[in-house]
């Protein structure tokens, strides 16, 4: 035998010591598949992909400092207890000894996330970053319908449903009233939503409020995402909430809740409690003589406080403003900023019914959060339709019974469009009826993707009307507006068009100039090609390069000197780009035809 000889698998380096299959890993973690899942999704750690995958392409790798990091785990041992006694009341029903299997239904081992969520979120500002997936998760399950339904031998429990439910709402109502929402887009998928809190734009998804269709997924994967989303989302919303001084949980209304008003009892419950801290107020700022009265006021309205879903129940249903009125110690107008003092006043001094077919929820959480006041039809509402302080009725049927003279009917489009726009936009083409105008995403940039629709266009020209700005003409800038010699020189649009094109003429000319110094410095010759090729003449039959054709060779002279993985991450650039240009002009031609289509009728 060789001096140096050591047996075959003895000894790992590199990636077999690095990494390890998901197989491996459950081996050494002596945890079945479903655990070892569950684990993984409540800590955080996923597969990795190593640089040469030592036991084929058709494994998951995981490496080895995140399964030390699950060994470690003291959630590992409860989720042993929890399957061991699984196993103790699964024997016990077998062998029919009741009086056992009540005892240990009794004593079921329970755990907490919450040090898992001090661990993976130190700062709340990294809970924050994170929220996006958790809040399109948790109002997905609060849009399911709220029934133990058996899917792959799992059911979705009803408690989990209304949970989410209740988490979703206690967020919506925070957003609408310190009025952080920004952004709001009607799709296919559901309704997009954007909400800056602290500095983080946070975006998420809510379905649309049909009945949905469970589709074949494995569920129990969904349900550990939720189980720790559910209580990310509770921290979030008991940090947020304890910001502006308002209790939490909130105790809402019985009777509110029962008619799916979860949103104005939520507003109701803000309302309680910006009463009970200005009498709080009022008791410190007090003398001696009247503190002693005020502070047995304030331990009564501590104790009145725990009965709070009693209490407002005795409120008057019909409150006008129960939606519009802010927590008085949440934010002084002087802490808000530019951005949302905007919004908090875009929907000002406005009054909103909602019909029955409109989408109420999503109605009711972005009206209050421009500052505008709503209700709707049914019982619950804080005013009736017949109110005559009313403005607007949003209405998307046709026919509508009785109509009001002193209110606009309108599309709920106008609504969002509105939102997105920071201003009232015009209610004739979203009159009922009406064809309404271009949803537009507020989330696309129009000049990066090279098409700005004829909508938004119109939208920027009423912005700038409304800030009493003039926006340029097509071909200038805005230094020309800003030079009144250039203004009294431009006349009338053939004018302006003309300088356009003679201030392109000459910036053109000076960088094909620059052009050819860095050639010349480069130590190269200029491109040589046919006279008729590099030069032209003009309308006025000036001899002027093609400069197209001189920016195309030192492009590709450029191209030859790069390296070869530049090379191709160029001509990946390229490939989009001109696919983006495609893009934009098949929209042109598709818009073309279509006012063609509509002159020929």
């Amino acid at each position: 035998m060789p001096k140096h000889y050591r047996p075959a698998g003895k000894k790992k380096e590199g990636n077999a010591a690095k990494y390890v299959t998901r197989s491996q890993a459950v081996k050494y973690l002596q945890v079945s598949l479903p655990v070892f899942r569950k684990l993984c999704i409540l800590k955080g750690v996923f597969p990795r992909e190593p640089r040469k995958k030592v036991k084929g392409n058709h494994h998951s790798y995981y490496h080895m400092k995140d399964i030390m990091f699950l060994k470690h785990e003291p959630l590992l041992e409860k989720l042993r207890d929890i399957r061991a006694y699984e196993r103790k009341v699964k024997k016990a029903m077998s062998k029919k000894n009741r009086d056992l299997a009540e005892r240990l239904l009794t004593r079921k081992p329970t755990y907490t996330l919450d040090m898992l969520i001090k661990e993976r979120y130190p700062q709340f500002i990294d809970a924050l970053r994170d929220l996006d997936d958790c809040l399109s998760m948790v109002h997905l399950f609060a849009a399911l319908p709220a029934v133990d339904r058996a899917v792959d031998g799992e059911k979705i429990p009803v408690d989990r449903v209304h949970h989410c439910r209740r988490l979703s709402h206690e967020w919506q109502a925070y957003i609408s009233r310190t009025h952080k929402l920004r952004k709001t887009f009607i799709s296919v998928k559901g309704i997009y939503y954007q909400a800056e809190v602290e500095g983080q734009k946070i975006t998420w998804l809510t379905p649309h409020a049909l009945q949905q269709v469970l589709p074949e997924v494995d569920y129990r994967v969904l349900l550990t995402f939720l189980e720790f989303y559910e209580t990310l989302l509770g921290f979030v919303n008991y940090k947020l909430y304890h910001s502006i001084n308002v209790k939490y949980p909130p105790i809402l209304d019985p009777r509110l809740e029962a008619l799916a008003a979860d949103l104005y009892a939520l507003s109701r419950y803000f309302d309680a409690n910006a009463q009970s801290s200005s009498v709080k107020a009022k008791a410190i700022t007090a003398p001696d003589s009247e503190q002693t009265e005020n502070q047995e006021e304030g331990t009564k309205l501590d104790e009145s406080e725990l009965r709070l879903a009693q209490l407002q129940q005795q409120l008057p249903s019909n409150e006008p403003s129960a939606l519009k009125r802010l927590v008085e110690d949440a934010a002084t107008d002087d802490e808000e900023d530019a951005e949302t003092r905007e919004c908090k006043n875009l929907f000002r001094d406005m009054k909103f019914f909602l019909s029955r077919e409109v989408p109420r929820e999503s109605l009711l959480f972005i009206v209050p959060a421009f500052g505008g006041t709503v209700s709707w039809e049914g019982e619950g509402a804080p005013f009736e339709e017949s109110d005559q302080s009313i403005t607007h009725q949003i209405v998307d049927r046709p026919s509508q019974g009785r109509k009001f003279l002193s209110r606009e009917y309108i599309q709920p489009q106008w609504v969002y469009d509105c939102v997105n726009a920071r201003i009232l936009l015009p209610t004739e083409r979203y009159m009922v009826g009406c064809v309404p105008p271009p949803h537009l995403s507020p989330f696309v940039d129009n000049e990066a993707e090279g098409h700005v629709p004829e909508y938004a266009e119109a939208i920027e020209r009423l912005k700038a009307a409304e800030r009493k700005e003039v926006l340029p003409l097509p071909g200038l800038g805005k230094e020309d507006l800003d030079d009144p010699q250039s203004l009294l020189g431009i006349i009338d649009r053939a004018e302006a068009i003309e300088a356009a094109k003679k201030k392109q003429k000459m910036s053109a000319l000076e960088r094909q100039y620059h052009e050819e110094l860095k050639l010349e410095l480069q130590g190269t010759q200029s491109p040589t090609a046919p006279a008729g090729d590099i030069e032209g003449k003009d309308a006025e039959g000036e001899i002027v390069p093609n400069l197209q054709q001189i920016a195309e060779d030192a492009a590709n002279m450029s191209k030859v000197v790069m390296p070869r993985k530049k090379r191709k991450l160029l001509e990946a650039m390229e490939i989009g780009k001109e696919r983006k240009r495609a893009h934009v002009q098949r929209l042109k031609e598709r818009k073309k035809k279509i006012d063609e289509a509509k002159k020929s009728a």
